[in-house]
């Protein structure tokens, strides 16, 4: 039987501070949309009194705080691109404006990394945002997250020939 293979703690420990970095990024994209919070007062709270700290019961695992502000701010600067990617990745007659407030910060953080971030894997942002839309949805919302995500990673040039 062979061994398992040996993870490097520090990659695993960078991997989950994105992880929690990017489900408090769609907390946070949520926060600013439904309750017109700014991006300055978010970024404010969330570094003050989400991250890494527990919260009416809920623990928020450490996350990694400057990539946090890079998913937040990146989608606030460059929501004119991104809202008319996202709309062209969802169905006819399903422009973004019209989906679930939690879909829609999901999809504008993933599709700010995938168009924005090529230092960042395809495969891996879209497995990372539908772990995230695992965390709000236990229905087909996590294929169409996939469905969406795949088309404007497609969009965007990204080769998606290779394996995560």
């Amino acid at each position: 039987m062979a061994d398992a293979p040996k993870r490097d703690p520090q990659s695993t420990r960078t991997a989950n501070q994105r992880g929690a970095a990017r489900l408090a990024a769609v907390q946070a994209l949520y926060q600013m949309d439904v309750g017109r919070a700014t991006l300055e007062d978010t970024l404010a709270q969330f570094g003050s009194f989400h991250l890494g700290r527990e919260i009416e019961g809920e623990q928020y695992l450490p996350a990694d705080a400057d990539f946090f502000r890079q998913i937040v701010s990146g989608v606030a600067k460059h929501q004119l691109a991104i809202d008319p990617a996202v709309d062209r990745a969802l169905a006819n007659g399903w422009p973004v404006e019209r989906i679930d407030a939690t879909l829609r910060a999901i999809l504008r953080a993933a599709a700010f990394e995938l168009l924005r971030r090529k230092d960042i894997p395809p495969r891996v942002v879209i497995t990372e945002y539908i772990d995230v839309a695992r965390a709000f949805y236990e229905d087909d919302a996590t294929g169409m997250v996939n469905a969406a995500l795949d088309a404007i990673a497609r969009e965007a040039g990204a080769d998606m020939s290779g394996t995560k």
